[in-house]
């Protein structure tokens, strides 16, 4: 049976999307004998993989159930990325007094901002939609669910696709946490939290990681009562306390509500009110929302594909099984994305997916391991890093220089009243080679990639700093770091050779 994806609501913008990325009157094409690369899932990581290995004359299947663009697209980074832009309008305006611009009278429609975000996502679907794929890139496109039939085949849609080599790219879907009443009460996750058109009065936020921290200060910013509910004592886990700090404290003075330390009980409905029951520090209270929206991590999506027909092995918690190479237990299969990868980013299912075509189509032997993945969270300020943290290199017993440089030292973040931040590197004791970095600014998504860039060319933080930058940037604030680096070599001894000499020169 044909599966219909509900998208909300249903305006022009979003039959636009749908007519691109789902379309009813699809026909599936009558397979071809073979296939050089059958490829089941058509977010990131399958699109990225079929039109690679399209573009070097494979004879691709692509395979798709629900949308072409995936989370990505359709209820990840672009919906998103949309409605954190408004936000932060919202913002600027509410601020300008302090650039001595006037901001009586601000206004906001959550309406017409969703509506913007919902009319650009409409535009940018053409680049993944069916009829691109297939017209454009000479792939062979097929709406339904992908079901391994044996170790060289798949069905779909009553149709039987033979392969030389498969790729599963099937992603992941919004993990819901077993709490007593949740499925009753009712709840937002990503999926559909993108749907609404009017802003909730009061939002309700189970998780204060990436998804609840980034969607948690927009909704705030636009008019929203917000509460976020983390088991742990702060915001953002995974990052270095100092950092999360930063962003913990920007999200307060945004109004956003928070309580850490909180186990949650149960939730209810009670009239139109949403109740979570949290114990906190050995004390029970009631939390009442208008919306619940959960954030609290992904489900690999593993369920009917037939992997066992396939000899694939997986786990049903961490998704498909692979080695290094992406491979799975059948070496006719290989798997891309965040179905097999721990970090469950867009781009590193695009890196992953070029693995998969230079590996199974070409007899590559590219590895994962030698990925550098960096990574941002798109709150106010942003939280960006890349490589390791000062803890993960002390727990491979690799001596650890860690050099910090405050924004509030840099010229540019002054002028621009962005001072809350720092940019960070955790150097190899005795060396300038880069182990990890973190930049916490409000642009630090776009500042990470010099440091990105530097650790997978092995390029020492010396050659940052022999790097000219335009004044004034904040990214002023990577270079300093190597100035930095370099006043810890001028050790006493050396500087007292330096005296030395300039002394007989003056002689």
């Amino acid at each position: 049976m044909e599966h219909h994806p509900l998208i909300l609501p249903q305006d022009v913008h979003n039959q636009i999307l749908v007519n691109n990325v789902h379309p009813a009157a699809w026909r599936n094409p009558e397979p071809a004998p073979s296939y050089n690369l059958v490829v089941i899932g058509a977010g990131t990581a399958g699109l990225i993989t079929a039109a690679g290995a399209a573009g070097l004359g494979a004879k691709v299947a692509l395979i798709e159930r629900d949308l072409m663009g995936g989370d990505c697209l359709n209820a990840g980074c672009v919906p998103s990325k949309g409605i954190i832009r408004a936000s932060r309008a919202a913002y600027e305006v509410k601020t300008a007094g302090e650039f001595g611009v006037s901001s009586a009278n601000v206004t906001i429609d959550f309406g017409k901002a969703m509506e913007r975000m919902r009319r650009i996502r409409s535009g940018i679907s053409f680049r993944d939609s069916f009829e691109r794929y297939s017209n454009e890139l000479g792939i062979d496109v097929f709406l339904g669910s992908g079901t391994f039939i044996g170790r060289d085949s798949i069905e779909v849609d009553g149709l039987r696709l033979r392969f030389k080599k498969a790729a599963i790219c099937t992603g992941t879907r919004a993990a819901v946490p077993l709490i007593p009443g949740i499925e009753e009460t009712g709840y937002l996750t990503n999926e559909n939290v993108f749907w609404l058109t009017e802003l909730p009065k009061r939002l309700l936020v189970i998780g204060g990681g990436l998804i609840g921290c980034e969607l948690s200060q927009a909704f705030a910013r636009m008019g929203c009562d917000v509460t976020i509910i983390e088991m742990v004592g702060h915001l953002l886990p995974r990052e270095d306390a100092d950092a999360a700090e930063i962003v913990q404290q920007a999200m307060l003075r945004d109004g956003v509500k928070l309580a850490l330390n909180a186990n949650i009980l149960k939730t209810e409905k009670r009239g139109a009110d949403k109740i979570i029951h949290i114990e906190q520090n050995g004390t029970s209270m009631e939390l009442a929302g208008d919306e619940i929206l959960v954030g609290v991590g992904r489900s690999p999506n593993v369920n009917g594909l037939g992997l066992e027909a396939a000899g694939i092995a997986y786990d049903p918690r961490l998704g498909v099984n692979v080695n290094d190479m992406l491979r799975t237990s059948n070496p006719r299969v290989y798997a891309a994305g965040d179905i097999c990868f721990p970090y469950m980013f867009t781009h590193t299912a695009d890196a992953l997916a070029r693995i998969v075509i230079a590996n199974a189509l070409f007899k590559g032997r590219q590895k994962t391991s030698s990925l550098v993945v960096p990574w941002c969270t798109y709150t106010d300020p942003e939280v960006a890093h890349v490589g390791m943290y000062e803890k993960d290199a002390r727990d491979q017993g690799i001596e650890v220089l860690t050099l910090t440089v405050l924004l509030k030292d840099i010229d540019r973040a002054l002028l621009d009243g962005e001072t809350e931040g720092f940019a960070r590197v955790h150097l190899k004791k005795g060396s300038d080679t880069i182990l990890g970095a973190t930049v916490v600014a409000r642009h630090a998504g776009e500042m990470i990639n010099e440091l990105s860039l530097a650790i997978t060319a092995g390029l020492g933080l010396s050659a940052i700093g022999k790097t000219i930058h335009p004044y004034p940037t904040q990214a002023e604030a990577i270079k300093r770091l190597a100035d930095v680096y370099n006043r810890t070599r001028l050790t006493p001894f050396v500087k007292k050779l330096f005296t030395a000499w300039l002394k007989w020169q003056r002689s």
